[in-house]
């Protein structure tokens, strides 16, 4: 019986044998994903196609949801081993149908990689009113994990791996106005809450998947050059935190802090397959390694406590069934 994260108790490094700057490559390197199939959203973009790609020659059949499916054929051209399904993460129909095409096959699925996420949004909301950082980044990955639940079961060993990042340091989730409906909105805070949400649902869907052999764990790829993230991001904003001069060009020590995107992704890809995390689960990962616990968010490194309290795991799944209208229990 694995042991459950509350508190933080497993965030001790483990020496992996990795670092920040190994990649995807290094990781995957000795493993054989023959006969595994996979799922990961925003897997034709980013750190995200990086995922699809290794993933895909280790031997994985890789599904990728994708909202814009000509974009994701483009990006997709010439890999083996995909396929490409449609699917909005802002669109809870959406996430159904896909998720029940995917069991019509009655195929297992070994692993899901809910990798999509969106940041430094203006402030929209989907059709029942909810922020749609949190739709996106943490009520989809809630509602299509457990709407896949029975595939991964079937695997007998499946992992979850979902997407986080250090910004969970901007925010604690907001159990009394999480959809900003009572105060002003931050991007950023609203940002830093739905990666707390990740945080918190990953430990706790860890513990409840124990009996099904289901192993989640939520992972920040670190800072990456060339990704799509900052799309929407205005100048003024990256000025303000400190990555831009006054004319909008990158200072050259915050270039040269930045992941390339097979180091971005490599975190994940570990996560996803390596035997060294057969007997952990719950725990928030960084550069290849388990994260050590730390509440101050100037540092780089490092996961809050905050992201481990057992109550608000259990409190904010709560809230999560009530907000998706969504029975979940693994």
């Amino acid at each position: 019986m694995k042991q459950n994260n509350y508190q933080g108790a497993l965030q001790q490094a483990i020496s992996s044998g990795f670092n920040a700057k190994s990649t995807t490559k290094d990781v995957i390197k000795g493993i054989d994903l023959t006969g595994k199939i996979a799922i990961v959203t925003g897997g034709n973009t980013g750190i995200g196609l990086e995922t699809t790609q290794v993933l895909a020659a280790a031997g994985a059949t890789v599904i990728v949801p994708a909202r814009d499916i000509e974009k994701a054929k483009k990006n997709l051209q010439g890999i083996a081993n995909v396929e490409i399904a449609e699917m909005d993460l802002m669109s809870p129909v959406s996430i159904d149908a896909f998720a029940e095409s995917f069991l019509a096959s009655e195929r297992p699925l070994h692993l899901l990689i809910n990798n999509a996420g969106i940041m430094w949004v203006p402030l929209r909301r989907d059709n029942r009113g909810i922020e749609s950082q949190l739709a996106t980044n943490y009520l989809a990955q809630f509602q299509l994990t457990a709407k896949l639940w029975p595939a991964l079961k079937k695997a007998n060993g499946a992992r979850v791996v979902n997407v986080s990042s250090h910004g969970h340091q901007f925010a604690p989730f907001n159990f009394d106005d999480p959809n900003f409906l009572n105060r002003d909105y931050e991007t950023l805070q609203g940002y830093g809450q739905s990666k707390t949400a990740v945080n918190l649902f990953s430990m706790e869907l860890d513990n409840r998947g124990q009996s099904s052999g289901v192993s989640v764990y939520s992972v920040h790829p670190g800072s990456i050059g060339g990704t799509e993230l900052g799309r929407e991001a205005p100048l003024e904003l990256f000025q303000q935190m400190g990555f831009v001069d006054a004319a909008g060009k990158m200072l050259p020590e915050v270039a040269a802090s930045l992941k390339t995107i097979p180091q971005g992704a490599a975190t994940t890809v570990w996560c996803a397959t390596s035997p060294l995390l057969n007997h952990i689960g719950g725990v928030y990962c960084e550069d290849v390694d388990i994260a050590v616990l730390c509440s101050d968010s100037a540092s780089p490194k490092g996961v809050n406590p905050y992201s481990f309290d057992e109550t608000s795991a259990k409190k904010l799944w709560v809230l999560t069934e009530e907000m998706t209208g969504l029975k979940f229990n693994p």
